[in-house]
């Protein structure tokens, strides 16, 4: 699988690779990033660990992807699966702060769903966001997410702080 390559339209998910460091880094360094997905990421080396820990699948309970513009390479977000288990997952996002707005995550997700539920044979993928993230509930919908419920003070995010999540799933039965 080291070699996945999945698109959407003007967009490369692809495995993480070592020269993303620089890009992870400024983009992590963004305050909505450091929020919602605390990366805990300050130098370049860091970046890199954070790369290398990314590209490792082969626990094969996880899988990460960089989402890069399709033309230039340029890096626009992440998107993984992550908790994989008996046909069940989670999946994750960020979007670089210049690339939000275009609806990148939405695709990006849509499209690891696709390829989660056809090549990975999942049943189940569960997303969850906290709920003071409308963004990301925007994300979730548009990506054909449903909500399920609210998960009470269920995550501590990057200000140290617990906030209610919701959760949204979608089954490959879905259509």
């Amino acid at each position: 699988m080291d070699d996945l390559e999945l698109t959407a339209p003007g967009l490369l998910l692809r495995p993480w690779r070592i020269a993303d460091a620089p890009e992870v880094l400024a983009a992590l360094a963004d305050p909505a990033i450091e929020q919602w997905n605390s990366q805990g990421v300050g130098d370049h080396a860091q970046a890199i660990t954070w790369i290398r820990y990314r590209a490792d699948w082969s626990s094969g309970t996880r899988m990460s992807l960089a989402v890069t513009d399709a033309g230039d390479g340029t890096l626009l977000g992440a998107v993984s699966l992550n908790q994989i288990f008996q046909g069940n997952a989670t999946i994750g996002y960020w979007t670089a702060a210049a690339a939000r707005g275009r609806g990148i995550a939405s695709m990006a997700v849509s499209t690891l769903t696709a390829w989660g539920f056809g090549s990975r044979g999942l049943h189940r993928i569960e997303l969850c966001h906290a709920v003071a993230n409308p963004a990301s509930c925007r994300v979730a919908l548009r990506a054909g997410y449903p909500l399920e419920g609210t998960l009470r003070e269920s995550h501590r995010y990057g200000d140290g702080r617990r906030y209610d999540e919701h959760l949204h799933a979608r089954l490959a039965t879905d259509t």
